[in-house]
């Protein structure tokens, strides 16, 4: 296909692929000098799984790369309680009600600190929450969405959402970016969030939502952060590419790693 796609310089093992994410997480210790957690089933329940990926850590560097998240309802990633850095990639969603949310709510003023890089990510006839933001900041990138039942990206209370060279097909809902108002408990005025798009492609009739920014500079730049980033113009290569090669893969455990 002629594209460049993020961490193809390794080979696939756990081991080697630990230490080279992008964004926000991608000092993670996770597989390489930290833990690695293999999430194979969700069991329609809340078992140890599931809080493998509610991310409410103590560690400040997260990096979840891969997983294949079907057929739950609530809460499926929720990035809260101050988890600093986190980068989420080339995972596969579908099936979800309520697939991602960053910012727990508008008491927990200590999001404010959350920095979130989301790249490569397939979200596919998922409901809401691709993701929903309060307080953080998040990168959003060579991402497809499709099919959505509510909204595909929704901006919250003091939030900032750089979208870029994303792929946004709507089924029934057309409008893709939403914006909701909250009150942050330390706030006297409610207000929402902003999203910067750049690149974004919005087909089979999307509507982008998007409102007026107040300025240029109240969304931040990724590049302030990080120097570097694996990114495609959005098209059919990208598309088939998220399609076929997100979520779960035949990758080896490490041998010191238990079944």
């Amino acid at each position: 296909m002629g594209l460049c796609f993020p961490y193809g310089h390794v080979d696939s093992s756990l081991r080697s692929l630990a230490g080279q994410a992008e964004g926000f997480g991608r000092f993670s210790i996770g597989g390489l000098l930290g833990a690695v957690y293999c999430v194979t089933t969700l069991n329609g329940g809340r078992g140890n799984d599931v809080d493998a990926i509610q991310i409410k850590p103590k560690s400040k560097h997260i990096w979840i790369d891969r997983c294949s998240l079907s057929d739950y309802d609530d809460g499926l990633i929720d990035i809260t309680r101050a988890s600093t850095y986190v980068t989420v990639s080339r995972c596969y969603f579908t099936n979800h009600n309520k697939t991602m949310l960053i910012g727990g709510d508008a008491s927990n003023t200590s999001d404010r600190c959350m920095r979130v890089t989301i790249h490569h990510c397939f979200f596919d006839g998922t409901r809401q929450r691709h993701p929903r933001v309060r307080f953080g900041r998040v990168h959003l990138y060579n991402n497809y969405t499709r099919d959505w039942g509510i909204y595909a990206v929704c901006a919250s209370v003091e939030s900032q959402i750089y979208s870029q060279c994303n792929i946004y097909e709507a089924g029934q809902k057309k409008v893709a970016i939403k914006y909701y108002t909250e009150k942050a408990a330390d706030r006297a005025e409610e207000c929402t969030g902003c999203v910067k798009s750049e690149g974004d492609l919005f087909v089979t009739g999307t509507e982008a939502g998007l409102m007026p920014l107040p300025s240029e500079s109240c969304v931040f730049n990724p590049g302030d952060y990080y120097e570097t980033w694996t990114v495609e113009a959005p098209g059919d290569d990208l598309k088939h590419f998220l399609q076929h090669c997100t979520g779960r893969q035949n990758i080896p455990r490490p041998p010191d790693l238990p079944m």
